[in-house]
């Protein structure tokens, strides 16, 4: 039975749930598949690294330095980080694989494509005879940084033709394929918008958001679903991870029938199904998810690094706004888009991601047996919004 070791990360939800989907396809594939958190791969080191970036993200533009003057030039600094967590890693990693050895590592973190192109360089253990594991990189962002591009990758799996072009800005030849985001099946059997409505208690016909955070608290989350909910619209909201901000939206829903709070759920599916406007982050696997679900996106403007990046792209895509930082901009900006949003769009179900995943695998050699998928839930699609 083919082997598989994905390489995750702990920072975010945006690389935890990739990976829980391609996790989903090998073993309908008939593979074994473990996962690892690539900052724990760094041991006593990771406490430290997660304090550094919380302390450059609470800075107002921190991050976007780093990720601009630095992580996207490869400057000797990107460089050095790098260099400095491949090498750390990559002794745990080697010991995992002596422990459980996997045919195939593909990386959705940056930490852990740098371990996985480090070991591949320091090549099999002396007097080991066992093959190293070829390497994959999934890059859900549309500029892949220095961190993510190493010439010991066998193969780069991004979601555009502009990602592409930054993996071949650090390596001109690198193996590249453009592949749809992997997104959970329940995204794409969501309910109906009246059915999905009738789940949650938003009236039929009534204009619905879903505020969605991912866990970072960046944004003005609380105030701005109670400045929607007192403008007469129905808010699903979302605290992701932040407890925090989950009382915060709490205390704000008391006298406010209007919005309805949620923490970290498995039901934002059928909350996207339900609302009329997704405003979220620009992260790209939320963005996804919104559409295939079918959803128009306002994007919040708070995301630094490669989150500006994103925003970017999603407006090119289309069915895409954006707003400032304040919890008014995100009024108005969804107040905007509720205003503006068309009729029912056509009745069309978006293609599944599965297949361009085994066709690009084959090319270095792994087998993906993709099987039948059920088809999405008839009449879903045509409650989608095109562009607004």
């Amino acid at each position: 039975m083919p082997r598989a070791l994905l390489l995750s990360g702990s920072i975010g939800l945006g690389h935890a749930m990739p990976e829980r989907s391609l996790r989903g396809l090998l073993r309908g594939a008939g593979w074994t598949v473990r996962a690892l958190d690539s900052m724990a791969l760094l041991g006593r080191a990771e406490r430290a690294g997660q304090g550094v970036l919380a302390a450059l993200m609470a800075v107002p533009g921190a991050y976007d330095g780093l990720h601009f003057a630095h992580l996207r030039t490869g400057s000797a600094l990107a460089r050095a980080m790098d260099s400095a967590a491949a090498s750390r890693a990559a002794r745990a990693l080697r010991a995992e694989l002596d422990r459980e050895p996997a045919d195939v590592i593909i990386s959705v973190f940056a930490t852990g494509a740098g371990a996985a192109a480090r070991l591949k360089a320091e090549g099999p253990r002396a007097g080991g005879t066992a093959p190293l594991p070829r390497t994959v990189v999934y890059c859900p962002d549309v500029a892949a940084h220095r961190l993510w591009v190493h010439e010991q990758t066998d193969l780069f799996l991004v979601t555009s033709p502009a990602a592409a072009a930054s993996v071949r800005r650090f390596r001109p030849r690198a193996p590249v394929a453009v592949v749809p985001p992997p997104v959970r099946g329940a995204f794409y059997e969501a309910p109906a918008r009246q059915e999905a409505r009738q789940q949650v208690g938003v009236p039929p016909g009534s204009p619905c958001v879903l505020l969605i955070d991912s866990g970072w608290a960046l944004a003005p989350i609380a105030p701005a679903a109670a400045g929607l909910a007192d403008a007469g619209v129905h808010v699903l909201a979302v605290a992701g991870r932040s407890r925090r901000l989950e009382r915060d939206l709490r205390a704000a829903a008391v006298n406010r029938k209007r919005l309805i709070p949620f923490g970290f759920t498995d039901q934002v599916p059928a909350l996207m199904a339900a609302a009329d406007l997704v405003a979220c982050l620009p992260g790209a696997t939320t963005c996804a998810e919104a559409r295939v679900v079918g959803r128009p996106l306002l994007l919040l403007d708070v995301m630094p690094g490669h989150g500006r990046d994103n925003l970017l792209h999603e407006l090119e895509v289309g069915a895409a706004g954006s707003c400032g930082p304040r919890a008014t901009d995100i009024r108005a900006g969804a107040l905007a888009m509720l205003d503006a949003a068309p009729g029912p769009g056509p009745d069309h179900a978006p293609p599944r991601w599965e297949p361009a995943y085994a066709a690009a695998l084959a090319r270095i050699g792994l087998d993906i047996a993709v099987g039948p998928r059920r088809a999405a839930v008839p009449g879903r699609r045509s409650d989608a919004n095109p562009v607004p």
